[in-house]
């Protein structure tokens, strides 16, 4: 703790005394939005490692789809087939507010109409079919797990700002204003006794004379 370089005055006691209410309030405030936000968080977490698993799972059935292929079709052709996909994917991201935090919410626009395969039947194999529909239907899933590990990215550094304003307040602020309201009424009382003995005195030296 550290007092504060102020004049010990009353003004500046009433002062001190809504800064300390304010601090006061602002660190519960702030203390329920670090609680909320850590109980969001973990929950986050458990989801994000849950969803990781099951994409990791899929994307891993879909290599194995495309080693198969890889098997049976010269990798000089395999590679032609996929070179040119056959329709266009754009990501739309908008913003979500969530306790100050700006969390991103991703979405896919595929364009119509155009066919998922981009190639022909003819001289390519069921298993590279496979392999880009498992791919394709893991897509949604890859975009979802971004997106929870880009919100728990962003809660956690608001968590982490959260918990230093926390503590400044709690081990700072708040610690260096009780003292020094605590120290001008010391000094404030000290005046109070000093003004007393002054008046008894001047009272005794004004009864002696009469």
């Amino acid at each position: 703790m550290a007092r504060l370089k102020v004049n010990p005055t009353r003004m500046e006691m009433s002062n001190l005394k809504k800064r300390l209410a304010t601090s006061t309030r602002g660190h519960k405030l702030l203390k329920d939005k670090q609680d909320e936000l850590m109980r969001r968080f973990i929950e986050l977490i458990r989801k994000n490692k849950a969803l990781r698993i099951e994409v990791e799972q899929e994307l891993s059935e879909s290599f194995q789809d495309f080693l198969m292929a890889s098997a049976v079709m010269s990798p000089a052709f395999m590679e032609q087939a996929v070179a040119f996909p056959s329709r266009t994917v754009e990501v739309d991201i908008q913003e979500r507010n969530i306790m100050s935090v700006l969390i991103p919410e991703m979405e896919f626009h595929t364009q119509e109409g155009a066919s998922a395969l981009p190639y022909g039947f003819v001289q390519t194999s069921a298993e590279l079919d496979d392999a880009i529909e498992k791919l394709q239907k893991v897509m949604n899933r890859m975009l979802e797990l971004a997106q929870m590990e880009k919100t728990a990215q962003l809660m956690a550094g608001e968590i982490e700002k959260t918990r230093r304003r926390v503590n400044a307040l709690e081990y700072r602020t708040i610690p260096d204003l009780t003292e020094t309201i605590k120290w001008i009424r010391m000094k404030l009382d000290e005046n109070e006794r000093a003004n007393i003995t002054r008046l008894m005195k001047v009272k005794d030296i004004i009864a002696k004379e009469e």
